[in-house]
């Protein structure tokens, strides 16, 4: 079905492989396309629990194609920049919980991408900056607003002015990365955390993802109150009484999704 993306679903946890590594998996159009659909496929199946994504070869992705970016002019490059937004936009939006598993370079685009993702995992071999300003452009991808939320406004700046990469034990001591693995240990440790959250809860944890996200973008009383809410909103699911039930009984909870 897709020729620039491998998908494959385990145990409830799919997995989206950026699968054109002659190229370093930059995005192109197809890959921009392509990706989008696979997003809304995911936004369906009410069976998926999680979702990993990642690069095939020695790069997760190497950037946005420059080739095809060159020859853009003011009106080209608006709509570029609003199909890449929109699309990671709607991966940040997905309720289900999401993790890049950076394998190798995550520039421009790719660190874009993965900042997209609620966790970003990464190799010892990983790579991460936004060189834009060396090419002439900004970042053109939400770059600019995710990596400040997620690092604070100086460092941000500083990577983003300065365009210079940084490895993957830097991007985890400025916030960027959760974790640094073997590269040989990288899709075992994202998928057994896809599977520790997909154990749980799948309406709970749909509701203390949007408290969190929503709350970023909120005053603190009103993200209070809306975690009132849905926490009060739990209590109207099967879900709920079988966790509740299944602790008291000291037994595995089986949740439906209700």
């Amino acid at each position: 079905m897709y020729t620039t993306i491998r998908y494959e679903v385990k145990d409830s946890v799919g997995i989206a492989t950026i699968n054109r590594p002659e190229a370093l998996n930059a995005l192109n159009s197809t890959v921009i396309e392509e990706l989008s659909a696979l997003v809304n496929e995911i936004e369906n199946d009410k069976a998926l629990r999680a979702l990993v994504i990642t690069g095939e070869g020695r790069s997760f992705v190497a950037g946005a194609d420059i080739a095809e970016q060159c020859p853009l002019d003011l009106a080209g490059g608006r709509a570029w920049g609003r199909r890449g937004s929109a699309l990671f936009r709607k991966i940040e939006l997905l309720e289900i919980p999401t993790i890049a598993a950076v394998n190798g370079f995550a520039l421009g685009g790719g660190c874009e991408l993965a900042m997209a993702c609620d966790i970003i995992l990464a190799s010892e071999k990983a790579k991460f900056g936004q060189p834009e300003v060396g090419l002439g452009i900004t970042p053109g991808f939400s770059g600019t607003q995710r990596l400040a939320r997620r690092i604070g406004a100086a460092r941000a700046k500083e990577l983003i002015f300065s365009g210079k990469m940084i490895k993957a034990d830097e991007a985890k001591e400025v916030g960027l990365v959760n974790a640094v693995h073997a590269p040989e240990a990288l899709m075992d440790a994202a998928l057994e955390m896809a599977q520790s959250f997909a154990k749980n809860a799948p309406i709970a944890v749909k509701y203390s993802k949007a408290c969190i996200d929503r709350g970023l973008q909120t005053d603190l009383d009103s993200g209070i109150a809306m975690e009132n809410e849905l926490f009060a909103m739990c209590f109207g699911t099967e879900d709920q009484k079988e966790g509740m039930t299944a602790f008291l009984e000291k037994r595995p909870a089986q949740f439906k999704n209700k």
